[in-house]
C-alpha cells in the first residue's frame, strides 16, 4: 500500500522517498507496484519521482519532507516503534499521518511529544489509491485545526482526492457501514440464491460496481477482509454489535485452504488455467461452472435509467430479489443512521464515503429516501429507530425537497466538484450520446465526454465545436473535462 501512495502522489508531480525495513526491500515493493493491473502510475515516467531507501540506513532523509505518511503492518506496536523513530528525524513542522483501515489515530501518538501529537491525524487511503476516489482524514483532540485543513486542500486540488473528515471510530465510515452490509449478505445466504445470483443483485441493479460483492471480496483479497472485520469486533463495545461482525465459516475455510481471492488465483471465484471462471458453490465449497442469472425482477429494471427508481422497485418486488434486498438492505441502512452520530459530523460525510470508497451511485441516505423511510424501517423490522430516522420521518426525508424527489447528497465543498454540482442542478445545455455542454456558473461553460471509455467519436466533435459557438456568444470561458 505504501508504494501504491508514492506512486500516486508522484502522478500529481510529487517527490517521494519510498523507505521499508531496508532499501532491497523498499525497491522490491516498488517493483511490485510497477507490475500491479490496474497501473497505479499515470505514467511509466512518474516512477522516477519515487527513490527508494530503508529504515535502517536512511531514515534521517525524512528531515526534508513536509509529509510523512506511515503505512506499515496494522499492528499498534510496530506503528508506535516507527514513530518513535520518526520523531527523532522529522522537521518541527512536518505533517505526520498513519494510513491505517481501523486503528485508533489517538493511540498511534500516545507518548509523542506535543508538537508531534498536533501534527499528526490518521489519512485512510482507500485501495488502490490511484483509482478510489475516497481519503478519509481522521483527526485527534490534539490535531492542529490548521494541519487537517492543509492536508485536507492538498489531497483534494493536488492529489484529487474526495475528502470526508471522521471521528477516530473503529474502521471509521466506510469499512464500518460497508463490512455491515457484507455481513447481512452472509447472513441472508440461504441456498436460495447462488453466489452468481447475489452478485447480479448487489451490483449495477442496485447502484454498485460490477464486481458487486463476491468479485471485490476476491480483488480486495479474504485475508484482508478477515482481518478488518477482526479488528472490529475485537474493539466494539456492543455485543450484539460485536457479533454481527462474525467472520462466516465459509470464508475462515477459505482462509483455511489459501484461497484468499484473485492474488491466489481462487477465493468465491477461480479461475482455471484456460481463463475461464467457475464459482464456488457454499453448500459443497466446490467450484462450478457458472449459471447463467435468471432473475426477471433484475431483466424488468435493466431499461431503467434512475438508479433510485430501479432500487425501489426491486427493494418492493414479492419475489427473490425484493425478499433478499429487505433482508439485507434494509439493515444496513437501518445501522448507517444508527451509527452515524458516532462515526461522522454529517449524513453527507456518510454519503460521500459510501459513493466515493464503494463505488455506490447512491449512499446510504440517498437510499433511505430512494425507498422510502416507512418501508425500509418496516422492513428492518425494529422497535427502536434510531434519532436520525424519526426526526427524518418528522421532516418527509432525509434531504426533503418541495416537489418530493429525492434530494442527491450536496457536493462537498472543496474544489473539485463543480460539474457534478451543476449536473445536479440541470444545468445541461445541450447534450448527445457521446457528450455534453454544461454551465458551470460564473460564466464557464464545460464540454463533458460521458461517451464509452470516453472514446472521442462524431458526437464528442459535434459538441467539442458546438461549446465553441455557444462559449463564444455568452460564456466567459470554456474548459473540457469530465467527473469519471
Amino acid at each position: 500500500m505504501g508504494a501504491q501512495i508514492a506512486a500516486h502522489l508522484a502522478n500529481a508531480g510529487v517527490p517521494t522517498l519510498l523507505l521499508d525495513v531496508n532499501a532491497h526491500t523498499a525497491s522490491e515493493g516498488l517493483k511490485r507496484a510497477r507490475a500491479l493491473s490496474p497501473d497505479p502510475f499515470f505514467t511509466a515516467g512518474a516512477a522516477a519521482l519515487v527513490k527508494t531507501g530503508g529504515f535502517d540506513s536512511d531514515l534521517g532523509a525524512i528531515k526534508g519532507a513536509n509529509w510523512i505518511i506511515e503505512a506499515v503492518i496494522e499492528r499498534l506496536d510496530a506503528k508506535q516503534a516507527l514513530f518513535a523513530q520518526v520523531e527523532g528525524h522529522r522537521a518541527a513542522d512536518a505533517i505526520v499521518s498513519s494510513n491505517t483501515s481501523g486503528i485508533p489515530i489517538a493511540s498511534l501518538a500516545e507518548g509523542r511529544s506535543e508538537s508531534f501529537r498536533r501534527h499528526f491525524l490518521g489519512t485512510h487511503f482507500f485501495n488502490p489509491p490511484r483509482y478510489l476516489r475516497l481519503l478519509e482524514v481522521i483527526p485527534t483532540a490534539e490535531t492542529d485545526p490548521a494541519i487537517v485543513q492543509t492536508v485536507t486542500r492538498f489531497a483534494d486540488v493536488r492529489l484529487g482526492k474526495g475528502i470526508v473528515i471522521a471521528k477516530d471510530a473503529p474502521n471509521f465510515i466506510a469499512n464500518r457501514i460497508g463490512l455491515f452490509g457484507v455481513m447481512q449478505i452472509f447472513r441472508a445466504m440461504d441456498g436460495t440464491l447462488s453466489i452468481d445470483d447475489i452478485d447480479a443483485i448487489t451490483g449495477p441493479a442496485i447502484g454498485r460496481p460490477k464486481t458487486a460483492t463476491f468479485r471485490t471480496m476476491d480483488l480486495a483479497g479474504l485475508d484482508v477482509l478477515a482481518h478488518v472485520v477482526r479488528n472490529l469486533s475485537e474493539r466494539l463495545t456492543d455485543p450484539r454489535e460485536r457479533e454481527a461482525f462474525t467472520l462466516p465459516a465459509v470464508v475462515e475455510e477459505l482462509l483455511r485452504r489459501g484461497a484468499t481471492g484473485t492474488k491466489a488465483g481462487q477465493g468465491f471465484y477461480k479461475k482455471t488455467q484456460d481463463g475461464k471462471i467457475l464459482t464456488l458453490d457454499p453448500a459443497t465449497l466446490e467450484y462450478r461452472e457458472q449459471e447463467k442469472v435468471r432473475l426477471p425482477a433484475l431483466e424488468a429494471v435493466r431499461n431503467v435509467d434512475d438508479v433510485a427508481a430501479r432500487i425501489r422497485t426491486l427493494f418492493h418486488g414479492e419475489d427473490p430479489v425484493g425478499r433478499f434486498l429487505r433482508a439485507t438492505l434494509a439493515p444496513t441502512l437501518l445501522y448507517a443512521a444508527r451509527v452515524t452520530p458516532d462515526i461522522a459530523h454529517s449524513i453527507d460525510d456518510v454519503d460521500r464515503a459510501m459513493r466515493w470508497g464503494f463505488g455506490w451511485e447512491l449512499g446510504p441516505f440517498e437510499t433511505w429516501d430512494a425507498i422510502g423511510i416507512a418501508d425500509v424501517a418496516a422492513a428492518a423490522g425494529s422497535d427502536a429507530l434510531p434519532a436520525l430516522v424519526r426526526d427524518a420521518l418528522d421532516r418527509g426525508g432525509f434531504r426533503p425537497r418541495p416537489d418530493g424527489a429525492p434530494q442527491l447528497v450536496p457536493p462537498a465543498d472543496l474544489g473539485l466538484q463543480l460539474l457534478r454540482s451543476a449536473r445536479e442542478r440541470s444545468a445541461i445545455v445541450r447534450r448527445n450520446a457521446g457528450a455534453s455542454l454544461v454551465d458551470l456558473g460564473d460564466g464557464v461553460l464545460c464540454v463533458e465526454f460521458h461517451s464509452k471509455m470516453n472514446a472521442i467519436g462524431g458526437d464528442t466533435i459535434e459538441m467539442l465545436a458546438a461549446g465553441v459557438r455557444q462559449a463564444e456568444s455568452g460564456f466567459a470561458g470554456l474548459v473540457v473535462g469530465n467527473d469519471a
